[in-house]
């Protein structure tokens, strides 16, 4: 492989939450890898000029699934390497990610990035979501989940 230059970037999005008589729910997108295949994830995408994470991380969620929220914490940072052949460039890209409440927002408003989005039991989310580390931060944003009323 040939040696690219290495770039860093940073994006910010949400875990959406919801407790439900039935227990909690996570607001997932889906959009396709590079390979083609339909990944389901969290919304996140890149900030903007003079834009803040948690400013971002609300714009991107909205964007993405049409729903819009407010932050309850910080959950944590992912991290990780990827090259983007494109432009010759490898990433060590961050992503910081927020704990959010849904405050209102209609699905249909989204944009076109996600090919769906669904609001999904957590452990039906966990068991779809195609990345380790978002699946650990969906944990950590319900780390009791069992229970619809824990906070």
């Amino acid at each position: 492989m040939p040696r690219y230059p290495t770039k860093r970037a940073v994006s910010a999005g949400g875990i959406v939450v919801d407790p439900r008589a039935d227990g909690w729910w996570v607001l997932l997108i889906a959009r396709r890898n590079a390979a083609g295949e339909l990944q389901w994830t969290l919304p996140k995408g890149g900030l903007e000029p003079d834009e803040d994470h948690e400013t971002a991380a609300l714009r991107e969620v909205a964007e993405e699934t049409g729903i819009e929220c407010r932050i309850e914490e910080k959950l944590g940072v992912i991290d990780y390497w990827f090259v983007w052949r494109d432009d010759r460039v490898r990433y060590h890209k961050f992503v910081h990610y927020y704990r959010m409440a849904a405050v209102g927002g209609d699905p249909s408003a989204r944009d076109d990035e996600a090919e769906e989005v669904r609001w999904l039991p957590i452990d039906d989310a966990l068991a779809c979501m195609a990345h380790p580390n978002e699946r650990d931060l969906v944990r950590k944003a319900v780390p009791e989940h069992g229970r619809a009323d824990a906070t």
